[in-house]
């Protein structure tokens, strides 16, 4: 009898896995559902309000307008045709030459942060002295330089050298942050274990530092990620970068063409999400360690 009411207890148990995994399979389906439900919204809106002229499609081109201009400059058509004799990027190059922009911008406050921000991390003497500098030129807006790269043109010219430095600037602050409070959150009693295990200073900060702040440098990088691509965006549109989609959309905006105007926009919107897809993914494979990635993948 008691064998038999095990295996009643197991045959009674088995139904209820199903209603777990039906949970999992449908909160994947809302967790994917709900955004383009949201996007699908925002477009019929848009949509909505150019085609029953709330607000006029001179000012605010219909949905599917933008996107049929969209269209025609992801195949190049148009360029040469529809602003005559300016001088103009064809859509693909100006792509590449702001993706080039924000991916040197972003490499180099990489490059710069990261290190930086384990010494101001590891080191009270390093973070008393450079406090000053740094509570100084963080708060400073990254578009506060542009007047002054104006001024600087004829040093800098009006090339990659200002978009670059723009883009490194804005992308340097959150991701020096994060390095630094990631270094300084790391759990003092790991760090005692390995010193009470004899590991020297380089030791400790390869073994218990580094990997314990991997998680904040890298949402680092993702914050950072966007601001670079936004500063690029912006040189190229102010005209101090190179001739990139900022650029485009400024000879577009020049001409009065309203709805490549939008097109330039949204090219540029769907490479910031696209940046931010690969970013997340990113993060999620190289964290899946992480007890913030376990839980979010339950």
């Amino acid at each position: 009898m008691p064998v038999t009411g095990q295996v009643a207890a197991g045959v009674g148990a088995l139904p209820s896995a199903r209603p777990s995994r039906l949970r999992i399979v449908g909160g994947r389906a809302v967790y994917v559902l709900v955004p383009l439900a949201s996007v699908g919204a925002a477009l019929g809106l848009w949509q909505l309000l150019s085609a029953t002229g709330v607000i006029s499609q001179q000012y605010l081109p219909s949905m599917t307008t933008t996107v049929r201009a969209l269209w025609d400059l992801l195949l190049n058509r148009n360029t040469q045709a529809t602003f005559g004799a300016a001088q103009t990027t064809p859509f693909w190059d100006a792509f590449a030459r702001t993706v080039r922009g924000w991916a040197l911008g972003l490499g180099i406050a990489t490059v710069l942060a990261v290190p930086f921000g384990i010494i101001l991390g590891t080191s009270d003497y390093a973070a008393r002295a450079f406090r000053v500098p740094i509570e100084f030129l963080r708060p400073i807006p990254s578009v506060v330089l542009i007047p002054v790269l104006l001024i600087a043109t004829p040093a800098f010219g009006i090339s990659l050298r200002s978009e670059v430095f723009l883009a490194t600037y804005g992308a340097f602050w959150p991701l020096l942050v994060q390095t630094m409070y990631g270094v300084r959150d790391v759990d003092p009693v790991a760090l005692d274990t390995a010193r009470s295990f004899g590991l020297g200073r380089l030791e400790r900060l390869r073994r218990v530092t580094l990997p314990a702040s991997v998680p904040y440098i890298v949402t680092g990088i993702r914050l950072a990620s966007q601001v670079s691509l936004i500063l690029a965006f912006t040189a190229e549109l102010v005209g101090i970068g190179t001739p990139g989609l900022g650029q485009s959309e400024n000879v577009a905006q020049s001409y009065a063409l309203n709805a490549q105007v939008y097109a330039i926009a949204l090219a540029a919107g769907l490479l910031g999400v696209a940046i931010h897809v690969v970013t997340s993914a990113g993060e999620r494979r190289l964290l899946h360690w992480h007890a913030s990635q376990r839980t979010r993948n339950r």
